[in-house]
């Protein structure tokens, strides 16, 4: 099985290339068939890594350069389940994309199936890595490929703005990153990650150690969009194709959060040891911050893509938070919840590409009661919304439920009234639109039309008229749902996934693994329950988010009752939010090196 081991991402490097050098002879079925060939293929091999990882983790050292006396000397894939299932989960999502593709475009050149493989390289090389200069490495190639499909209709002047706000902040992040790099193989003179974890576990963590640290998070929670790293984002996914939306916030934010966890725990688990506590506090907070803001940003919106990008921003939030908690029961939860919520977040902004292929636009005014000649798009907004509440007994409420138990053991309680709240308020969000738009509830004009404007989009010039849906657009999301719906089901596969991440977080026996190939027993994982509490609040939630929708609706003459000036300040308050969100390259930098400077500062007086 080790002899596959590279090829998910060899794969894509070689058939990318071909397929852009082809594009302008080559029929379309060609080109669709190889890059659904290739993406399934890595899919495939990327969950027998996983399944023969499961029993026992392995290096892979490229080119046979073995480390010596327990010392790496080469470059390794380290592969232990969670890595590979996080590529096998970011391969599916490719061919889901690949796929809706097919009817989404009438017309598309072998560039866009090039850059599909490439990103997907990227994040498959991204996740199997045993190497810090390769995951930065990987980081920027995925980066990279991002921007241009975000920029990928080309002839239009708002793809090019987002995607060079997408490319300039991230490729700050970028920057910090190889710094970090830089820093520690100063220090410890290697790369692979067990060998420094290994060398800086005899430190205490002095400044130059904090400050590598902070530099790789905040280059990682640019990607995952955390706040106040986070403005590109909804940019982003206002102007880029629905399918590169869905890898967007089905996938690539995630891969943030996996990093997050992957360097913690490989890297600076050992020499952080004594300040636990104090990292918690701080992660915890950056995320609660991010939770919390973001689903306000989310009920605001009327431009679709920008409200389900926010959502995802939310739902980042707590990502972070659980990661934060630096506990395996928590990182469990995080592993399953970004599970469910990739699957449902694809499955929304292809329900929006429906609507986009009909009608133009994704205004949730403009489109008031319009969705109706498109119903099972309804459906899959419904089924969407009711999904991201996290209700009882799903995989999102499996992945919450760990969460919660994870947030009391640590003292964290209060996150439970976070989570559903953050819950409540996307979810409303995505039923306010679902109602407004498929049964035309609600006022049909509303605040901020340039909102309107913006939301108008072109998605292919050779269409002239669009009367019906392919049906493939819709059965596409139709088994992201499904598959979602049913995979928290699945006998033994939470209690899995609590197994390996308990492995995924052991920071020693991951060195020894990798660095000496020993066979590591770990000890017998306790069995987790779902508690009744977590019942009880998973249907608050949703009965909430269902309020939320409501008010959302009709709920202007109830505000109408609110005394005038707590009316003005409410407004006032919305202007500010929406400012800071400008649009302007200048705004997110200053935000970007503020947001950097306060989580640095406090790292620095809190950890040393």
């Amino acid at each position: 099985m080790t002899h596959l081991t590279s090829l998910p991402v060899v794969m894509p490097f070689l058939i990318a290339p071909l397929l852009v050098s082809i594009g302008t002879f080559a029929p379309r079925w060609l080109e669709d068939t190889l890059a659904l060939m290739v993406a399934a293929g890595a899919m495939v091999i990327c969950l027998l890594l996983t399944i023969h990882a499961g029993s026992r983790p392995y290096a892979y050292w490229m080119g046979g350069w073995h480390p010596r006396s327990g010392v790496a000397i080469g470059i390794s894939l380290s592969i232990d389940p969670v890595g590979a299932g996080v590529a096998a989960f970011a391969a599916l999502m490719v061919l889901a994309a690949l796929t809706y593709s097919l009817r989404y475009f009438d017309a598309i050149a072998g560039l866009f199936h090039g850059l599909m493989l490439l990103f997907m390289a990227g994040m498959v090389g991204f996740c199997l890595t045993g190497d810090v200069f390769n995951l930065v490495v990987f980081f920027e190639l995925m980066s990279v490929v991002a921007y241009a499909l975000t920029a990928y209709r080309i002839e239009e002047r708002a793809p090019i703005q987002g995607a060079i706000n997408f490319a300039v902040t991230n490729s700050i992040g970028g920057y910090a990153m190889f710094v970090a790099v830089a820093m520690l193989y100063a220090r410890t003179g290697e790369l692979n990650m067990a060998q420094i974890g290994a060398v800086l576990d005899g430190h205490h963590a002095d400044p130059l150690v904090i400050v590598s640290m902070v530099l790789l998070l905040l280059g990682f929670l640019t990607k995952a969009a955390a706040v106040p790293l986070h403005f590109w984002l909804a940019d982003a996914h206002a102007v880029a194709p629905v399918p590169v939306c869905v890898l967007f916030s089905g996938v690539m934010v995630e891969l943030g959060i996996y990093a997050v966890a992957r360097v913690y725990w490989t890297m600076f688990a050992g020499t952080m040891a004594p300040h636990v506590d104090t990292l918690r506090a701080i992660i915890v907070a950056v995320g609660v911050i991010t939770a919390l803001l973001a689903a306000l940003m989310c009920v605001l919106q009327r431009h679709i893509k920008r409200l389900l990008a926010f959502s995802t921003i939310s739902h980042v939030g707590i990502f972070v938070c659980g990661v934060g908690l630096l506990s395996a029961k928590a990182l469990a939860g995080v592993a399953v919840f970004i599970v469910g919520h990739g699957l449902v977040k694809g499955a929304l902004f292809m329900g929006c590409g429906v609507l986009l292929h009909r009608f133009g636009t994704v205004d949730e005014f403009d489109l008031h009661g319009r969705g109706r000649e498109v119903p099972w798009a309804g459906v899959i907004f419904l089924l969407g919304a009711i999904l991201l509440a996290a209700p009882p007994p799903f995989t999102q409420f499996q992945g919450k439920s760990l969460l919660e138990s994870a947030s009391k053991d640590g003292g964290y309680w209060w996150l439970i009234v976070v989570f559903a709240a953050v819950s409540a308020a996307t979810s409303g969000a995505v039923l306010r639109m679902t109602g407004r738009v498929f049964v035309g509830w609600g006022p049909s004009e509303g605040p901020d039309p340039q909102q309107a404007r913006a939301a108008e989009e072109r998605v292919d010039e050779t269409r002239d008229e669009r009367d019906h849906t392919p049906p493939l657009m819709l059965i596409v999301p139709g088994v992201l749902l499904a598959v979602t719906t049913l995979a928290g089901l699945v006998p033994g596969a939470v209690p899995w996934m609590v197994d390996h991440a308990s492995r995924f977080a052991d920071h020693a026996a991951y060195a020894r693994w990798v660095l000496q190939g020993q066979v590591v027993h770990w000890p017998a994982v306790a069995p987790t329950h779902v508690e009744t509490l977590d019942v009880v609040v998973g249907l608050l939630t949703m009965v909430a988010a269902f309020a939320v929708a409501g008010l959302g609706l009709f709920g202007r003459g109830w505000l109408a009752l609110l005394p005038r000036g707590l009316r003005a300040q409410g407004r006032g308050a919305v202007l500010v939010l929406r400012g800071l969100h400008s649009g302007h390259i200048g705004d997110y930098i200053a935000w970007w090196t503020t947001g950097a400077g306060m989580l640095g500062g406090v790292c620095l007086l809190a950890l040393r």
